[in-house]
């Protein structure tokens, strides 16, 4: 019971109903003072991304050892190739169901509108973005890996523990504070009961599209073979409905290794990937976010994102998705800003895909866990491949 009360979803769905049962009894100036709070927070999180971007990144890169240099290099690109397909995929399906969603958050009145009582007294400029801060942790790691300077390497680890601390100490603990700002906002301008109302749809097509992408990534990894698929999805369903009921792939490492081992010609190998991989390479969130993405966009702006904004979002989200494996529990909030920067989000819609984060972060969970475990069958066939069967490459024989 404990360890529920602390749990960030149970807080953010207690919240929100608490606040649903009171609402009709709580005056304007409660409603106009939680979305305030949110205002604020969102501001403050605006200045601060950008370095915790950039040191998230520098610290990722700067930790795989030069001993592994080539294996390691592989699976980087590995990695955003897999990501970028994944972002890509979503956008397909996007353009095809985005027509059925659009009223889901576009087709609501908007009686009311209610303005935060404070702002942060300065303006965060234009070239302060997470994007910059992306590529200044690549420089950052890039010099630290070239020089060799011990004192770069010890500032980048510090200062990656500091970043650390401000998100999952501070800004974590916030999260549901934070959404149930934005979602009084929604409440009060009478939009949040037609996002509850087509709620149970949106999910329900979101899990079929997790599934015809996961049962692909196993038919390929087997080379077609349906009952070889279906064996490698069995050994990791124990794995997946851990991280189902837990929320946490990292928890959940121990058994996904285990499992993977079982799918692979060279089971060491998946000691190799699966802890370098469980938090950059997940495609549960990335088709999930990406798609909500694109539906939001498109009921907001009334058009589809155009394939050059899509391709730029892309690199950026497939970029900060190595950032997160330095995050536990505050990864959300490093896509924030690039959900504003490269497809203009307003706080409201900010807010909407926090809410569905919490909401669907157990099948998001559970879908990167068994999702890894297919990629690294993939992985293991390119990688030998590659190599002509050599596994001693990266320090393993056969």
């Amino acid at each position: 019971m404990r360890s529920l009360l602390f749990h960030r979803g149970f807080q953010t769905l207690f919240l929100l109903s608490l606040y649903l049962i009171l609402s009709p009894f709580l005056p304007v100036s409660i409603t106009c003072f939680f979305y305030s709070i949110s205002v604020l927070i969102k501001e403050i999180l605006g200045w601060i991304l950008p370095l915790t971007v950039c040191f998230f990144i520098a610290y990722s890169i700067s930790s795989f050892k030069k001993e592994a240099l080539i294996f390691l290099s592989f699976l980087i690109l590995f990695e955003g190739v897999s990501n970028f397909l994944s972002v890509w995929f979503s956008y397909g399906a996007g353009v095809l169901f985005s027509p059925y969603f659009t009223e889901i958050f576009s087709s609501q009145p908007h009686a009311l509108t209610l303005e935060p009582y404070w702002h942060l007294p300065f303006k965060k400029p234009t070239f302060w973005s997470a994007d910059k801060g992306a590529f200044a942790g690549t420089l950052l790691a890039l010099a630290g890996y070239f020089t060799q300077n011990s004192q770069l390497c010890s500032f980048t680890h510090s200062a990656k523990k500091f970043a650390q601390l401000l998100l999952t100490g501070v800004f974590s603990p916030l999260a549901p504070l934070f959404i149930l700002g934005f979602i009084v906002k929604m409440h009060h301008e009478k939009t949040l009961s037609f996002l509850l109302a087509n709620y149970f749809f949106l999910v329900f097509c979101i899990v079929a599209l997790l599934v015809l992408y996961i049962t692909f990534l196993f038919l390929l990894g087997n080379k077609g073979s349906a009952s070889k698929a279906a064996k490698d999805a069995f050994h990791l369903s124990s794995a997946g409905f851990l991280a189902f009921t837990s929320g946490c792939s990292l928890s959940t490492m121990p058994w996904t290794i285990q499992a993977t081992e079982k799918n692979l010609r060279h089971p060491e190998l998946a000691k190799s990937i699966i802890p370098a991989t469980t938090n950059i390479q997940q495609i549960g969130d990335c088709i999930t976010n990406t798609f909500l993405c694109f539906l939001i966009y498109h009921a907001s702006f009334q058009h589809t994102p155009s394939m050059t904004l899509w391709l730029e979002f892309s690199f950026l989200f497939v970029l900060t998705r190595y950032a997160t494996a330095a995050v536990m529990g505050g990864a959300i909030f490093l896509m924030l800003p690039i959900y504003e920067k490269s497809l203009h989000f307003t706080p409201e819609m900010l807010a909407t895909i926090l809410a569905f984060n919490v909401i669907l972060d157990p099948i998001v969970t559970s879908s990167n866990v068994i999702a890894n475990g297919a990629l690294c069958k993939i992985f293991e066939n390119l990688w030998l491949k590659l190599k002509g069967q050599d596994m001693r490459v990266y320090g393993n024989k056969k």
